[in-house]
């Protein structure tokens, strides 16, 4: 008995923090990968596919990579130093992922838009408020876009060469519909 209603309580516990998470819109979406959202979006692939962001990941196992990290003072290769993956793929730090996720496929659909999980379907991605609101991320304007280019294409980065918005856009841009 005594076991019973701790575990009663810490259910209880755990469905109040759930609902609350829920009521504050804090659900845990997991990455799904680009494999998943090319079902959908063929076009919007394509793109990808001839960008350098689907080759992010792989340039870190380069030896200009290796010479980059060494000259760091990384103690990892590029592929393993959280200061490279941070900007190479996804998520450096993601931990709920789907089973068709693979962070090596690089800076790919959910770094820009979010982790799909809870947007992927059909459903709910054809109703754009109800998309974001299951966590799709949306971009107002090309100004909110460039913003958000701009947390890795800075001179943070060890390769940095100055960033041109509007020539990279053009090279990524994409249509908004499939």
């Amino acid at each position: 008995m005594k076991y019973t209603i701790s575990a009663i309580v810490l259910f209880a516990f755990l469905l109040l923090i759930t609902i609350s998470g829920f009521a504050e819109g804090k659900t845990t979406n997991k990455y799904i990968g680009v494999k998943t959202c090319s079902m959908c979006h063929k076009v919007q692939l394509a793109v990808w596919e001839k960008s350098k962001h689907a080759e992010a990941f792989k340039t870190l196992s380069t030896p200009k990579a290796a010479e980059v990290a060494k000259t760091k003072g990384l103690k990892k290769s590029g592929a393993e130093s959280a200061e490279c993956l941070t900007c190479h793929i996804i998520d450096a730090k993601a931990t709920e992922t789907d089973k068709g996720f693979d962070a090596k496929q690089g800076v790919q659909c959910e770094t820009c838009h979010g982790a799909g999980s809870a947007y992927k379907a059909m459903s709910t991605m054809k109703d754009k408020a109800k998309a974001i609101a299951a966590g799709l991320t949306a971009f107002k304007d090309e100004a909110a876009i460039e913003k958000y280019c701009k947390t890795c294409h800075n001179e943070k980065s060890p390769t940095y060469k100055e960033f041109k918005f509007k020539d990279s856009w053009a090279k990524i841009k994409h249509p908004k519909k499939t």
